[in-house]
């Protein structure tokens, strides 16, 4: 069996069995200069007959997920998980930036096939249902990562960005922003909000990296922020 590779903004990466593979700011993939960044984030390594992803540090999670979106996992500090699926995609954020590579391996020991379809402007995804202005606000929120031609990294706007870029106050964003959070958080999906009920300081990322990941936006929802400001609150 072949070891994995890694794609990143158009570049391969090959790995080897004997040494580990690190993802970070100083390492075997450089994935940026972002000082929020670990100088050894992510490893890859075998172990046992299979491929392991690791994360090395100890502030910053990604999110992992199989191409149809509907397998996903949370990978927190000193947290592993074994490479399954011929293609991973992996997601994480450093300050307001938003990384994604992708694994590339030959061993497919689990497959998924896809139960839902996902149309522009739908507001049902599985079991997450939308409405229209919360869809408008995650696809705000992500629009520098949708757009990416060739995936690799993207800035999350600030609140007062993506405010403005929809015609909403800021009161109104907030608003919707805290309602997304607490229905997601609500069927389980970690990292949106902080102890003792406090909503994290980082959840405008971590919504962006489980939208885009699990599919609940594309880059066909963009459609959506040209249309006439009277269709927003």
């Amino acid at each position: 069996m072949k070891p994995p590779r890694i794609e990143f903004v158009g570049e391969w990466y090959d790995l080897t069995p004997d040494q580990p593979f690190f993802v970070g700011r100083e390492s075997d993939l450089v994935i940026d200069e972002n000082p929020f960044l670990h100088r050894r984030f992510l490893s890859i390594s075998s172990e046992n007959g299979l491929w392991w992803l690791s994360n090395v540090g100890n502030l910053l999670s990604a999110t992992v997920t199989d191409t149809t979106g509907q397998v996903q996992a949370w990978l927190a500090p000193g947290a592993r998980l074994p490479i399954v699926f011929p293609q991973l995609m992996v997601m994480f954020s450093a300050g307001s930036t938003t990384y994604e590579f992708t694994i590339h391996s030959e061993a497919e020991f689990f497959g998924t096939s896809s139960l839902t379809t996902m149309q522009a402007g739908t507001t049902t995804v599985g079991p997450v249902h939308l409405t229209t202005s919360q869809r408008l606000l995650i696809v705000a929120l992500a629009e520098n990562v949708l757009r990416q031609t060739s995936p690799g990294r993207g800035e999350i706007p600030a609140s007062s960005e993506a405010a403005a870029r929809l015609g909403w106050t800021q009161t109104a964003f907030n608003r919707k922003l805290d309602n997304v959070c607490d229905k997601l958080d609500r069927i389980g999906v970690r990292g949106l909000r902080g102890g003792r009920g406090k909503l994290a300081t980082g959840r405008r990322a971590r919504l962006v990296e489980y939208a885009v990941s699990s599919r609940l936006v594309d880059a066909e929802d963009l459609v959506l922020l040209d249309r006439p400001q009277q269709d927003n609150p």
